[in-house]
């Protein structure tokens, strides 16, 4: 009689551990469906608040509230058995003190069953960061282009172009690892720029229109499905399921209409 051993979820830990190993993958997931096929190829998923606009048809991240994250989170979990999952701390649940944000984070672990908590912000983070790590709550950061101050930003823009700005960035990097990320996303910086950060952490880098340099990358899955109509040049559409969406729909409802739908296969007898 064979034994099949337990499928065990990616930690923290290990995860951390592959820092100028074998690069990381991953993606955002927001359905138990759509988490439980790219569990089987991701290393972590992101819930990322990028489902405010991507599910729910926001002009931006900002009003995402704290509960529809822990919604999307649970059914991530329940899809899910390899993946390390972490959840986005959304807009206003972590900005204004330490405290605030580990009664947020704390709430979003114990109600979902996630692996970490995600949040956006360098140096001026480093305390946050810090205090969370210190109380059990693991930490993914995110610097570069930081969609929640996207209105501070004066829009989507790419980090960096001015290389004088530079080494903030790269000041914003060490300052994360220091405070005890086990990761940081690097959003929308040039490449030059991410290499750099990359080489300045000992914590892995996770880039999303940065450098194939970092260590690992990140995509939203509705983006690289051909989902959405529009997407950033960083995406690469790794399928085109937006029209095939139409044409089925189209077809289920010529037929509806010509009532060929139900046919025999389609109807108790």
């Amino acid at each position: 009689m064979s034994i099949t051993a337990p499928v065990r979820r990616i930690t923290v830990p290990q995860l951390r551990a592959r820092k100028g190993g074998d690069p990381i993958v991953s993606l955002t997931s927001y359905h138990a469906h759509t988490a439980a096929i790219v569990d089987k190829y991701a290393d972590f998923i992101l819930v990322g608040d990028s489902l405010g606009m991507v599910m729910h048809g926001m002009d931006s991240t900002i009003g995402v509230p704290l509960d529809l994250m822990i919604m999307h989170g649970r059914a991530v979990v329940r899809g899910t058995k390899r993946a390390l999952i972490v959840v986005d701390m959304p807009f206003g649940t972590y900005e204004e003190s330490p405290n605030m944000a580990f009664r947020n984070a704390a709430q979003i672990m114990k109600e979902t069953g996630c692996g970490a908590v995600k949040l956006e912000g360098g140096a001026r983070m480093a305390e946050t960061i810090h205090f969370l790590s210190e109380r059990g709550i693991p930490v993914m950061a995110h610097i570069g282009l930081t969609p929640q101050s996207s209105h501070v930003m004066g829009g989507f823009k790419t980090q960096g172009r001015d290389e004088d700005t530079w080494a903030a960035h790269i000041n914003d990097a060490v300052a994360v690892a220091e405070a005890g990320a086990f990761a940081t996303v690097v959003e929308g910086v040039v490449e030059p720029l991410a290499r750099k950060i990359t080489a300045a952490v000992g914590i892995p880098t996770i880039g999303i229109g940065a450098s194939a340099q970092c260590d690992g990358q990140i995509l939203v899955l509705e983006d690289m499905l051909g989902l959405n109509p529009w997407v950033p040049k960083f995406v690469k559409k790794y399928g085109d399921l937006g029209p095939a969406i139409e044409q089925a729909v189209s077809d289920y409802a010529e037929e509806v209409k010509s009532r060929s739908f139900p046919g025999e296969d389609n109807v108790y007898r």
